[in-house]
């Protein structure tokens, strides 16, 4: 009977100090982790690890050199066996695989060619409808060449100017030549002839340029400036800007020329290339007299400002 009465409060004990023992150790727990001073760790002499004595490591390299690596199990003759016994080289092999060959094999003294019909277009002039042209060419090797050169117009289906030149040029650089020779103009006035001497090629970002000066009969002299540029608007659409300008030494009044600088030509051109041999193409065009030119020029009726409108084809062969 007693013990029945005393079981609950029995069992009433045992919860109870179960309970303050797990107060007991939680609180000890977090006591020990509040008092852990974690900016201690960052403290830590890391340098001391680097004062290691790594001579102190008993592993002798030159033991392990001489070990005897024939006791390994590996099979190492089973590796290195070629199956299939390579045949010993013959100086037959070495012939085969090395034939004679012939020398670098270089064009200088080959005869190539180029033609360049750079302008051959139709211009609306303010005294009619005008054909006007410009080419050249070459041929030769890559030092010497013979250049021929061409360039005119037509108004109205006369002839107004005409001219051809022959020029011996030689390379003086991987982009320029000098060119000597001579040159024909049939129109305007009687024809006449010149000696002409020059300097032709590419300038700095690939502006192609010619100088060149003329003595003439009876002592007439002139020079000729010409330039162009393409800018790749596409890989195919090219804006070309021309310019040329012409300084004579004495009036010639049979010519229409003045001496001085006599007149210039500006256009701009803008050309699709079908292919890169052929190319139509449209544009402007200003010329302009200058000095006596242009008061012969206006003696004769013609205009000595003009601007006009073109349209061609380039191509290339």
């Amino acid at each position: 009977m007693t013990l029945k009465l005393l079981r609950p409060t029995l069992m009433a004990l045992t919860v109870s100090v179960s309970s303050v023992f797990v107060g007991i150790a939680t609180a000890a727990e977090e006591m020990d982790h509040s008092k852990m001073d974690h900016g201690s760790m960052g403290t830590m002499d890391h340098s001391s690890m680097g004062a290691m004595d790594h001579g102190n490591i008993n592993m002798d390299q030159g033991q392990m050199e001489g070990m005897d690596h024939s006791t390994m199990n590996m099979d190492a003759g089973a590796t290195t066996m070629s199956r299939t016994p390579i045949p010993v080289l013959t100086d037959a092999d070495r012939k085969a695989a090395f034939p004679p060959v012939a020398g670098h094999g270089v064009h200088d003294k080959k005869l190539n060619s180029f033609v360049l019909l750079d302008k051959f277009e139709y211009q609306d002039a303010d005294n009619g409808s005008a054909l006007s042209w410009d080419a050249k060419g070459w041929i030769g090797g890559d030092v010497d060449r013979l250049w021929l050169r061409s360039e005119g117009e037509r108004t109205n289906g006369v002839t107004e100017d005409a001219e051809l030149q022959a020029l011996w040029g030689h390379s003086i650089g991987p982009w320029w030549d000098v060119v000597t020779g001579v040159r024909q103009d049939f129109k305007p006035g009687s024809p006449q002839t010149w000696g002409a001497v020059g300097i032709q090629g590419m300038a700095l970002y690939n502006f192609e340029t010619e100088a060149t000066a003329f003595i003439g009969e009876n002592g007439q002299t002139a020079a000729r400036l010409e330039g162009d540029y393409d800018i790749l608007l596409t890989n195919r659409l090219i804006l070309q800007p021309t310019a040329e300008v012409n300084f004579y030494g004495k009036n010639d009044p049979q010519r229409g020329i003045g001496s001085g600088l006599a007149n210039t030509e500006v256009g701009l051109r803008l050309r699709y290339e079908i292919v890169r041999e052929f190319a139509p193409y449209i544009g402007v065009t200003w010329n302009r007299s200058y000095g006596k030119t242009a008061d012969l020029a206006s003696d004769e009726g013609n205009d000595t400002n003009e601007a006009r409108f073109v349209a061609g084809i380039r191509m290339w062969f």
